[in-house]
């Protein structure tokens, strides 16, 4: 009868499920986020790198807000440039 081959379709049905669904905990495992973000284009690429770069987590929304201005840039690098001379004198002694 035509009954007969529901076990079977749910059977398919639940296998091939699974892996959609396995992903979302492996996702939440391994990146910290449930959810990925689409890289097909070329421009989520880069809008990917873009968040990575001002936050450090792609996954945060951001805005004009999060981008620095140029004296903050410059307050970093010299930062920067100091701890690697105090790091250099460090390794010296």
């Amino acid at each position: 009868m035509w009954f007969e081959i529901l076990p079977a379709a749910a059977i398919i049905t639940v296998a091939l499920s699974v892996p959609i669904y396995a992903m979302y905990g492996l996702q939440k495992l391994t990146l910290g986020n449930a959810y990925r973000r689409n890289m097909d284009e070329r421009f989520d690429r880069v809008m990917y790198q873009r968040d990575f770069r001002l936050t450090n987590n792609p996954y945060l929304m951001n805005g004009l807000k999060e981008i620095k201005e140029e004296d903050e840039y410059e307050k970093e690098k010299k930062e920067r440039e100091k701890k690697k001379d105090q790091d250099s004198k460090e390794k010296k002694q």
